[in-house]
Order: C-alpha cells, then structure tokens, then sequence
C-alpha cells in the first residue's frame, strides 16, 4: 500500500502573500463527527460493518457514520447514528443538525448546506 495516498482535499482560503490554506474532507468529516457525539441524547456513530471492524480493532475512527460533499465552498453531511433510549428523536436531530453546522462553519469557513441524519438505531441502557 502506497504511503503518501491522495486524499480529497479543498482551498478555504487564498492569499497572495502568505500562500493559501487547504483542508482535508477527512478533516470536515472528523469535525462532523465530534461535534455531533457532544450532543445529549447521541449514543454513537454509526459506521455499518466496516466501522465495526476498525472499532474492534481498537482503531478510534473519529469520522465513523459520516459522510460529507464539498463542491467550491459548500458542504453537505450525511450522519448515520444511533441514539440512547429515552430520548426525542427529532429533537436530538436538530440539537445535532445545529450544533454540526456550526462547529464545521466556524472551524473551516465552508458554508454548510444541509445536515441529513439517518437514525440506525436506538440504545438501552443494558446495550
């Protein structure tokens, strides 16, 4: 396998003097994923059986369950989740929805279009 793999990357920012700044969609992904664990209510990511195998391994995937688009400056995200027993679905979705967009807008500078969340699951606590 090949070291130096190409990753997705996109310019957030451009300046003659001081060169530009290019951020990896890895990087977005991660962001998306920790800030939509911080929120009351999420349990985990949801990565299917591939993130399954890298947990197991004892690999922490911080972008597990996400998936994201950029085109110029715009993001899409699609999070996959699981959320604990007990708790307003739609309103955990909107507290991860806001709290998402945010993190990705005020750490990149991408203006985020839309976050689509899938709910895979619902955790008790004997899970």
């Amino acid at each position: 396998m090949e070291q130096n793999q190409e990753r997705a990357t996109h310019v957030v920012y451009e300046k003659d003097e001081n060169g530009q700044v290019v951020i990896a969609d890895e990087v977005v992904a991660v962001i998306a994923g920790i800030a939509a664990t911080e929120i009351e209510g999420v349990d985990s990511m949801d990565g299917g059986w591939s993130g399954e195998i890298i947990t197991m391994m004892g690999i922490k995937d911080l972008s597990k369950g996400v998936s994201i688009s950029i085109e110029e400056e715009h993001v899409s995200v699609d999070l996959s989740l699981n959320v604990k027993y007990g708790y307003s679905i739609p309103e955990v979705s909107k507290n991860v929805q806001d709290k998402v967009a945010q993190a990705i807008e005020s750490m990149t500078g991408l203006n985020v279009l839309d976050v689509n969340i899938k709910i895979s699951g619902v955790v008790t606590p004997e899970e």
